[in-house]
């Protein structure tokens, strides 16, 4: 009802899609030079300062603390005695959040590619790199199964495969794609994310294949920079939806980040050992959490929910935006969390594919039935 907006669309095209001068020339965030250092800390800065100007207020309220009291809200609003929910990705944390404040509230929770509340949002930044390098190490071997695959032969190893993507993606740093949509330079950045959106979803990669051909073969970006404004929410060349601002001001203000650029370039120098292609750039997403007001950061304990039912954490082995290892914590945090396991590719497991993950969230959802082991589908 009160979207948080920062940017203007122009401004937004920047922010997301510039590219910081590195080392080599070659786009690699893990090596940037000082110039390079001080144009992310210049875009995070100002970035921060129009959250100030647009939304001076809002910015400082919009933490899942409140978000699960309005969520309440709309609970008693509705005359539900307990409430019934399904959260995936940020939505767990909102979930847990709400256990944690209303365990007596709750009837059933689902918690859906899981958040690990316990880490601060470079922390977060850094792990999730591990679920990206496992998501695109799966994307690419199937790939190579395949005859249109510009990423190599069915001869070819994985290995073989990730190093080619990495070779044109340096290329792209110093001679930009051409694109027929608008007049954005397709560079480094930009087609990085047009790849990323193939990690969220096996029904991309079609998509991403067609992009990453034409793109390597032709030098033509169109398809991959209309990925990334899907991943970005770009509805038009003129419009995003806030979600941007949305993720950006929610998590800095859930948890303390380090205050001094310089824990975020050892951050992403980590972040590019264990993804060397997404994961500095994913430490370097959190940069503007450091100029974020003090008064806006939320410094809370462990989510454990003490007193509420069994609530149900669905976790996939090979999940891109969330990692595994986040659901088994999160599972694990929950005095009364369960774990229920989906062996595939993709972000959040529910609706994906595993009619046994899709069966075990209905029964719970409906009839409150609990593995009796706690695991399912593994």
């Amino acid at each position: 009802s009160t979207p948080i907006t920062c940017l203007s669309a122009a401004e937004l095209d920047e922010f997301i899609g510039g590219e910081a001068e590195s080392a080599d020339g070659d786009g690699d965030m893990s090596e940037l030079t000082e110039a390079g250092i001080t144009d992310m800390e210049e875009g995070s800065r100002e970035f921060v300062e129009a959250c100030q100007v647009n939304a001076p207020d809002l910015m400082l309220n919009v933490g899942t603390v409140n978000v699960a009291r309005d969520m309440d809200v709309l609970r008693a609003l509705l005359g539900d005695e307990k409430l019934t929910y399904l959260g995936a990705s940020y939505g767990t944390h909102i979930g847990a959040h709400y256990a944690e404040q209303f365990p007596d509230r709750v009837r059933a929770l689902v918690l859906d590619g899981a958040v690990d509340p316990t880490l601060d949002q470079l922390d977060l930044s850094v792990a999730q790199a591990t679920g990206f390098e496992t998501a695109l190490r799966a994307f690419v071997e199937d790939c190579l199964t395949r005859a249109d695959c510009p990423l190599g032969g069915s001869g070819d190893s994985v290995e073989d495969g990730v190093a080619a993507l990495d070779e044109f993606l340096a290329s792209t740093a110093g001679d930009p794609l051409t694109n027929s949509v608008d007049d954005r330079e397709i560079n480094r950045t930009r087609t990085e994310l047009g790849v990323l959106a193939a990690l969220y979803s096996e029904s991309w990669w079609d998509r991403v294949r067609e992009g990453l051909d034409d793109a390597m073969n032709d030098r033509d970006g169109t398809v991959l920079l209309q990925l990334g404004d899907e991943l970005y929410s770009r509805g038009d060349i003129q419009e995003y939806e806030n979600s941007t601002a949305a993720l950006i001001a929610v998590n800095c203000s859930d948890s303390p980040s380090p205050r001094g650029v310089e824990a975020y370039v050892e951050a992403a120098e980590d972040a590019g050992e264990e993804s060397p292609i997404f994961g500095p750039s994913l430490a370097w997403g959190a940069l503007p959490c450091a100029f974020w007001p003090e008064e806006a950061v939320y410094d809370g304990g462990p989510l454990d929910a003490p007193g509420a039912p069994p609530i149900m954490v669905v976790g996939t082995t090979r999940d891109s935006a969330t990692p595994y290892a986040w659901a088994e914590a999160l599972a694990g945090a929950l005095e009364s969390g369960f774990l229920v396991t989906r062996d595939g590719d993709g972000h959040t497991g529910y609706r994906m594919g595993d009619v046994c993950v899709d069966r075990m969230v209905d029964a719970y959802l409906i009839d409150l039935e609990v593995p009796q082991d706690g695991m399912a589908c593994a």
